[in-house]
């Protein structure tokens, strides 16, 4: 092997501010914030904030390898964070505000922050949680001085009088950048440690065609949390592909979404299903339509077909998919439609994009496993445990080096999957969630697409109740729209023509249906409330 004789500039986060800065100065980054009007700047107007917060971080004390927490919104003073922190050489720790008390303390103090930046409307929960804080020194609240409130720093204050420019240090690509923990549902969050090499490829990933395929024309505005695994990457790769990003802040109802799309010319949107349900109900409410979007990608759990549907014939707007994790940084594949599919007539491929998650991304490698340890054939029939290695997915868990991958790299994403000869990748169901019943598979989120396409079904949940005969049988939890007339008959009916007839639900409920803190169907809880419904327990 002869050693290659190209420069080795470390990929650093930096870099990515620098770009947009030099290359994309003028274009705009928006805000929403905490009562407060609407910020207007640009990339380059974030590069001397960013700076200033960089400052300001280590007049603090913050050194290289140092953890800060944030406990915020997607707004522009997070976004500064998220080069800041980084860009010094510390870790942003993005605490998940919809953990329990108890998980969010978990995660802070096993961190170690030693600065706690919190959104206004969070002051009550940190007053809360401070006392159980045992390594944060300073807390600063993302506002200005004069609706900061408590003994809490301004941040505005804080950052006031620094130098808007910084000469960003150069160090191992491979350090930690951001520190993003599960979300907990067995046992205590796990620790994510994303470095600056994962997050830059992750970016430059994220912008291919294959996957959000952003160009400078575009308008981003990510809706899935900042604090959730980065906002699938987002606040990276609309900077590099010099897309206008816009910042929704904590306003994710329909009416605040549509007036932002309209009035910033919001091209790209993602985030959970639950948001668009919403979206789509008040869009059907109101009649109105979004102008100017063109694409939304839904990920954090299986698109219903009817979603896809609304927006496509009603709006103009193409839905994909999106697949990942807090382990995978989190893009793992992107349903992108491809000149195969094409080839097959638009119902075809429809019919791919809206029942796959998603296909092979440059940089992840995918592997069905069957009972056995041997690969499944990609045929799109064989189903095993789904595994993923690549340059952005965990190796080891931030707790003592706790191994979360095989030593061959190949991580096990708990998920049950299959593959087609075109690179396609079909969640069936999580491995804690499939339901056997008298020795057979049932899909929990096959039934959950299908039951969710019934008229006036908001959020339609599918767990395995134990069974004294069959061993599980599936019970169909519902949460209708408000206002709606939908039945147990209805629902039931609506599915007889649309599956086969063992797997028609021993029972439909209706009750709110619990999410997660990442806004996923919360089972865990659905099981436990559940569980005796059939005579089983």
């Amino acid at each position: 092997m002869i050693p290659g004789l190209m420069q080795t500039a470390p990929l650093l986060i930096s870099g990515v501010l620098t770009y947009a800065a030099q290359a994309h100065g003028s274009r705009e980054v928006v805000s929403r914030r905490i009562d407060e009007p609407l910020w207007r700047s640009d990339y380059a107007g974030l590069a001397r904030r960013a700076a200033q917060a960089a400052h300001a971080l280590r007049r603090l004390g913050i050194k290289p390898g140092d953890r800060v927490t944030s406990l915020a919104w997607n707004t522009h003073r997070h976004l500064e964070l998220f080069y800041a922190a980084p860009g010094i050489g510390a870790v942003l720790h993005t605490a998940n505000p919809r953990l329990s008390d108890e998980q969010i303390v978990y995660t802070i103090n096993h961190a170690e922050s030693a600065v706690l930046f919190f959104e206004r409307n969070f002051a009550a929960l940190v007053e809360r949680l401070a006392p159980q804080l045992t390594t944060v020194k300073t807390f600063v609240m993302l506002s200005d001085a004069e609706r900061t409130e408590g003994d809490a720093a301004s941040y505005e204050t804080l950052i006031a009088g620094e130098p808007e420019t910084i000469d960003w240090p150069v160090f191992d690509e491979n350090a930690g950048a951001f520190l993003c923990y599960t979300s907990g549902t067995t046992g205590d969050p796990k620790g994510v440690l994303y470095s600056h090499r994962a997050v830059v490829l992750h970016a430059m990933a994220g912008g291919l065609n294959s996957a959000f395929g952003f160009t400078a024309f575009d308008v981003a505005m990510p809706c899935s949390s900042l604090y959730h695994a980065t906002a699938w990457g987002v606040p990276f790769s609309a900077p590099l592909c010099g897309a206008k990003l816009v910042l929704p802040a904590d306003k994710m109802d329909g009416a605040s979404l549509h007036e932002l799309i309209q009035t910033e010319g919001v091209t790209f949107t993602g985030g959970v299903p639950t948001i668009w349900t919403m979206y789509l109900d008040w869009l059907e409410k109101t009649g109105h339509q979004p102008d100017s979007l063109k694409k939304v990608v839904i990920g954090g759990s299986a698109v219903p077909r009817a979603m896809a549907e609304a927006f496509k014939r009603r709006h103009g707007v193409q839905v994909l998919q999106i697949w990942g994790m807090t382990e995978t940084c989190p893009i793992g594949v992107v349903a992108t439609p491809t000149p195969a599919l094409a080839a097959l007539g638009e119902e075809a491929m429809d019919e791919a994009i809206w029942t796959r998650q998603g296909r092979l991304q440059f940089g992840i490698e995918l592997r069905v496993e069957t009972d056995d340890g041997q690969e499944a054939p990609w045929d799109g029939e064989t189903s095993g445990a789904l595994l993923v290695r690549g340059p952005w997915v965990v190796q080891r868990y931030f707790c003592k080096d706790q191994d979360a991958a095989r030593p061959d790299g190949w991580f096990d994403t708990g998920d049950i999957a299959t593959l087609d000869a075109n690179g396609f990748m079909r969640i069936t169901d999580r491995q804690k969630d499939v339901i056997k019943s008298g020795g057979e598979w049932i899909s929990s989120i096959d039934l959950e697409n299908v039951a969710a396409g019934c008229p006036g079904v908001k959020v339609a949940a599918v767990v395995g109740v134990p069974h004294p005969k069959w061993e599980e049988r599936p019970l169909l939890v519902i949460e209708a729209h408000d206002g709606a007339d939908v039945s147990k008959a209805a629902v039931l009916d609506y599915l007889a023509p649309r599956i086969v007839k063992w797997w028609t639900p021993d029972d439909v409920v209706f009750a709110a249906v619990p999410l997660t803190a990442t806004g996923k169907i919360d089972k865990k809880v659905l099981r436990e409330a559940w569980r005796g419904h059939l005579g089983g327990a």
